[in-house]
């Protein structure tokens, strides 16, 4: 392979820049954090799949078209005027027209889905930029008399722009399918946010910036560079010194109020870090969204080396940002700090989780009501990191935790338990571990490597409990030994424990037998109150929700189709039981041979399910805990059949919240009475609904979460 001049002197200029950015970064952050970023920057982050990311085929250009709001006017976008763009987005050129040309065709392949336009600034190129853009249907092209810099041109352009949302995207990006919704639904998601940022990649597939971090001298990091985008470190939402402004939302009302991209940073550098901090100054956050990947050729326009061209400004505006942010910039961290999550959310409380496995809160209650748990400590202000025992990546539900703003870590980037909390545990203020028998290995490791972490047992229900019930309803005496056990087991882990939670009154009151000297708290299950969802006479059938893994739940099916349906049926021979749960054992399998029984098996939408069926049933023989499908049922307004076992510590009251049976003659009863009496299940499901927001909802349990978790 032979090198041409032009080569030799790129990698010369390449190379004396790598020298000067070293030397400077020694100067300004030390050896440490110098030695980590250089052996960042040539180690090799695992690569993503093929095809992972989309590119643009380099063609020669030819006329195409970008289906803005523009190309529909008079119609309608997904349900919106045409003419009134929700985004418009603002993209500054100055030649690199193959760059512009790549950034405008991902657009053209894959639309967003929200109304949008787009405003090209041309800065006074001098390339095919002034011929071919004006062939570009849907794209608003302006011209500017003079070339006047980055910052004239995105100021421009948001003058021009006529969407809510302004999206400030750099000419060198290849937006990846999604990304605008991603930026513009964290908006909706997350109380308070003012500028949210996407997660820069490199074509090759490594992280170019997960959230910028700003120092206390002005200096920037780009956490993450170089990284594998799929490291928990980089993967979830968090709020962030600063995100780059070559792919940036703000509404638009907001960066008005701000007076735009300050004029002081011109003609650029520095203008996105300022425009941050202006953003936190007006009281509203700044969020880096990793759901949103756009593609960054980085130095694609105005190169790498800070001592030439553009990049100078780079130097010389950082101290101009350092005396203008003085204030602020005193309590960001010491320049020769390496940034780690522990670092970014020192102002926060670290709360960590564990549980067995990954949460999957569309199959089981007890997921669920971990996901609103974690849901309602971030939003107490707290951070949570969330490690599964199994430490296996169980998508989608790994995601749904790090868009919901988790630091939610998995193989191969946890390392076994032990190192990793040997790693980890000193940031905690509180640990939680679910279930005994993951506790049970975990506590002697956050003793040792989190000592000054408040340790709390999250019981998920009280297995010993749930164990000897069933043993008495099989009057099986080993089982009812293995429940002994279990009992033992399940004690000792509570007396281990600084704090015990479980989900009723009624297992508080048995602690107070068995561990007289536990500090229990009860936290119950937790919803999200749907609300009343169809009328009476829109619904129709019987439906039962909840996982086949949990022995009372097959237990509780089969002997309702068994000795209870067959009434039902008779008296309303239209009616259909929908049985719906995962991991469906065959015994349950072969109930669909049953006249008017349908097992669905796992639904990953139930709600159609919860508007549509008119009655749920829960009826339950054994078990322990909080039973998450009446609550489940409740939230939607969906009265509930159930026996005393399902009830159980729920705070509910036969004929006004509920109605219950325990035999199944007096269960079919309830059934029959409650599908035909339009006036009774009005009032349960109003009743239902209330209770769920008294006894359920987040609110209900916040107070308890606070002096948990949060209280010193």
């Amino acid at each position: 392979m032979s090198f041409t001049p032009a080569d030799l002197r790129f990698l010369f200029h390449r190379g004396l820049g790598l020298i000067r950015r070293g030397w400077t970064s020694l100067r300004s952050r030390g050896w440490r954090a110098t030695w980590d970023r250089t052996r960042a920057q040539f180690r090799r982050a695992a690569p993503l799949p093929a095809g992972a990311l989309y590119a643009p085929s380099p063609t020669p250009f030819a006329p195409f078209a970008v289906p803005t709001v523009d190309l529909h006017a008079g119609g309608a976008h997904a349900g919106i005027v045409a003419d009134a763009p929700v985004a418009s987005l603002v993209i500054p050129v100055y030649d690199q027209f193959a760059h512009t040309l790549a950034c405008l065709r991902a657009l053209a392949a894959h639309p967003p889905s929200t109304p949008f336009e787009v405003i090209v600034v041309d800065d006074g190129c001098r390339d095919e930029t002034v011929e071919a853009l004006p062939q570009v249907a849907g794209v608003r092209y302006h011209r500017r008399a003079q070339n006047g810099g980055f910052i004239a041109a995105c100021n421009d352009g948001a003058s021009l722009a006529r969407g809510e949302y302004l999206i400030f995207l750099n000419n060198d990006t290849i937006p990846q399918p999604g990304w605008l919704e991603a930026l513009l639904d964290t908006f909706a998601a997350e109380p308070g946010a003012g500028l949210v940022g996407a997660q820069l990649l490199y074509p090759d597939g490594r992280l170019q910036e997960g959230g910028g971090v700003v120092f206390a001298d002005g200096g920037g990091w780009n956490y993450g560079k170089f990284e594998s985008p799929e490291d928990p470190r980089f993967a979830y939402l968090r709020d962030c010194d600063y995100a780059s402004g070559a792919a940036i939302a703000i509404p638009r009302a907001l960066f008005a109020t701000l007076g735009g991209f300050d004029a002081r940073y011109a003609p650029a550098y520095y203008e996105d870090t300022d425009l941050a901090f202006a953003v936190r100054a007006a009281g509203r956050r700044v969020l880096y969204q990793p759901a949103s990947k756009v593609v960054h050729v980085e130095g694609g326009t105005a190169g790498t080396d800070t001592a030439v061209g553009m990049k100078a400004y780079q130097v010389r505006n950082r101290a101009t940002f350092a005396a203008h942010r003085a204030a602020a910039l005193a309590a960001q961290l010491p320049a020769n700090t390496v940034p780690t999550p522990a670092l970014l959310h020192r102002r926060q409380k670290q709360i960590l989780i564990i549980d067995a496995q990954t949460p999957r809160p569309d199959h089981d209650s007890g997921s669920l009501r971990l996901v609103n748990l974690m849901r309602l400590l971030r939003e107490e202000g707290a951070h949570v990191v969330f490690l599964p025992a199994d430490r296996h990546r169980v998508e989608p539900y790994a995601t749904q935790l790090q868009r919901m703003g988790v630091e939610a870590w998995h193989a191969p980037f946890a390392a076994r338990p032990p190192a990793w909390l040997r790693e980890h545990g000193a940031r905690f203020d509180a640990v939680m571990v679910s279930r005994h028998y993951v506790a049970a290995e975990f506590l002697p490791l956050l003793r040792a490597h989190a000592p000054q972490a408040r340790r709390i047992f999250d019981t998920v229900d009280l297995h010993y409990l749930r164990e000897r019930r069933g043993a008495e309803v099989a009057g099986d005496a080993a089982l009812a030994r293995a429940a002994e056990r279990t009992r033992a087991r399940e004690l000792d882990v509570i007396a281990s424990s600084d704090i015990t939670l479980v989900v009723s009154e009624v297992e508080r009151a048995l602690l107070r037998s068995d561990a007289p000297d536990a500090r229990v708290e009860i936290l119950s299950n937790l919803h999200r109150v749907a609300g009343a969802g169809r009328a009476f006479a829109e619904r129709q059938d019987l439906v039962f929700v909840g996982g086949f893994r949990h022995p009372p739940n097959v237990d509780a099916v089969r002997w309702f189709v068994q000795s209870v349906f067959p009434s039902i049926r008779a008296r309303l021979p239209d009616v259909r039981f929908h049985c719906i749960g995962s991991h469906t054992p065959p015994d349950i399998e072969a109930l669909a041979a049953v006249p008017g029984v349908i097992v669905h098996g796992h639904v990953a939408d139930i709600d159609p399910f919860m508007d549509g069926c008119r009655i749920a049933i829960a009826p339950l023989r054994y078990g322990a805990g909080v039973k998450g499908k009446v609550n489940l049922s409740m939230a939607h307004g969906q009265p509930v059949v159930a026996t005393a076992c399902a009830v159980e510590g729920m705070h509910l009251r036969d004929g006004i919240d509920a109605l219950v049976a325990d035999d199944p003659q007096a269960f079919a009863d309830a059934v029959v009475r409650l599908y035909d009496d339009e006036a009774l299940w009005t009032s349960l499901a109003r009743n239902g609904l209330d209770s769920v927001a008294a006894h359920f909802s987040l609110d209900a349990a916040r107070e308890t979460v606070r002096r948990v978790f949060l209280a010193r």
